[in-house]
């Protein structure tokens, strides 16, 4: 196992000499046979190691005790080493998300925390070819396309997977034969989750009843299919730079007749590229959205225009497909009075309603990205919303201490020109939600609430 680990790290240039690594070590035998296998790679390669463990907050004494074994390890082994408490559930019911996908943006926003500190880096994760197969099951049962079909990489942006294409068994084997100690996390063992139900019961039941190789076959369909994809990205790329004339760094123009030229599939992958040039992520894009931009854009109506979530604005402009950053110049101070229960709209389009929920509310279940509840008896006066002020502050919700808003707004690389225009909910004292990004810690609901506040919010046009 360790040389076929050297190998792909080679081949896939996923480490280089000082480099800052930061490993996530539960301490079941996936991620420390991952720590091994690069405490081998580093006697060839200098490098810098980082070993970094998140409690999630859900297992009480069994994750306390993979904690201390984590951190004696990397103590033994006389590595930098980083915890964290969270509580992955109610960071779940807080975002509107389930649990699982609440305590992977738990983990790496830790672990992007420590390479921060560092000047940067890479996040290595133990995920491996198992794993992928579970991965790829979980997609396609949720309709993914073509580009979902190609499953995890070796590397994405500052994650990199080195043995991703190591199966669980020859995993297991490495770990007895060089005596590795490690810990048990019963809850894997349990179909509690729905990657766990995949593993438990999908993937035994598919290599009894249908494909014994189940696994190899999957992770086969994935390499196809990368090769395809690779394909159609490399000839978007090159139409988009034949088409595309940039206005002024905020916008794109489509040459509409060479646009109308291309196959539907190419005038989607446009728009995406097109998204990602304009912010530097497709984070918070859906199908609706290009969908939608690429109805537009083959209609016959000039001068329509439709706003995307992540602050793009797409409209047609006679001969011109356009795409840009919805400019925000100037925003003035503005600040409205928010009664409970009411419903609100303010001049740049959003509409806020506020409800009192009774305590045996289901909020896993209710709970949406545009909804948020709070402890209402922890509300200080009244509510107001309004955009920022100098010297804005607010606990962020999973965090303990004030942060600054402006600095919290360059973390999560939100546009300048849109600060000005984000709502702020706020009390006499403190801010309750920065809309559309995150909610505070002091107004969490609990399990000694009495009166949950539900706060929803919806664009319904853009100013």
């Amino acid at each position: 196992m360790k040389d076929k680990v050297v190998a792909v790290i080679k081949e896939h240039n996923l480490i280089e000499e000082e480099d800052n690594i930061v490993i996530g070590v539960s301490g079941g035998p996936d991620s420390m046979a991952l720590l091994f296998c690069l405490l081998e790679f580093r006697k060839t390669t200098p490098f810098n190691i980082f070993i970094a463990h998140v409690n999630h907050g859900v297992r009480g004494e069994e994750a306390r005790r993979d904690q201390l074994f984590v951190e004696k390890t990397a103590k033994d082994l006389d590595l930098p080493y980083y915890t964290i408490d969270v509580s992955m559930e109610q960071y779940g019911k807080e975002k509107g998300i389930t649990a699982e996908e609440a305590g992977r943006e738990l983990r790496y926003g830790f672990f992007r925390e420590i390479l921060k500190k560092q000047g940067g880096g890479k996040i290595a994760v133990a995920h491996n070819l198992n794993d992928q197969a579970e991965t790829l099951l979980m997609r396609i049962m949720r309709g993914t396309g073509i580009d979902g079909l190609r499953g995890m990489f070796f590397k994405y942006q500052d994650i990199i997977r080195p043995i991703l294409g190591i199966k669980r068994e020859e995993i297991e084997k490495y770990i007895e034969e060089n005596g590795i100690e490690t810990v048990l996390d019963k809850t894997n063992l349990q179909p509690i989750y729905s990657r766990n139900k995949v593993r438990i019961e999908l993937i035994p039941y598919m290599e009894e009843n249908f494909n014994p190789n189940i696994i190899n076959t999957l992770w086969r369909m994935s390499t196809i299919v990368s090769t395809d994809v690779d394909f159609l990205e490399e000839y978007t790329k090159r139409e988009y730079n034949n088409l595309v004339n940039k206005g002024e760094g905020h916008s794109i123009i489509f040459n509409k007749e060479g646009f109308l030229n291309n196959h539907r599939s190419i005038q989607q992958r446009l728009i995406r590229n097109g998204i990602l040039e304009l912010r530097g992520s497709l984070q918070g894009t859906t199908e609706v959205q290009i969908l939608k931009t690429l109805d537009l854009f083959l209609g016959e109506t000039t001068g329509k225009e439709i706003h995307l979530s992540n602050g793009i604005v797409a409209r047609t402009s006679y001969g011109d497909l356009i795409m840009e950053k919805q400019l925000v110049s100037s925003e003035k101070d503005y600040s409205y009075g928010l009664a409970v229960p009411s419903s609100l709209i303010i001049h740049n389009g959003y509409k806020f309603e506020t409800k009192i929920l009774e305590r045996d509310f289901d909020l896993t279940f209710h709970g949406k990205g545009n909804v948020k509840y709070y402890d209402y008896d922890k509300v200080v006066g009244k509510l107001e919303v309004r955009n920022r002020k100098d010297g804005d502050r607010f606990v962020p919700f999973g965090m303990k201490g004030r942060k600054k808003l402006k600095d919290y707004f360059m973390d999560e690389k939100v546009p300048r020109e849109l600060r000005n225009k984000i709502p702020l909910i706020v009390d006499n004292e403190n801010i309750l939600w920065v809309v559309g990004y995150r909610t505070s810690e002091l107004y969490k609901v609990t399990d000694d609430t009495k009166r949950i506040l539900s706060i929803s919010y919806d664009l319904i046009y853009n100013s």
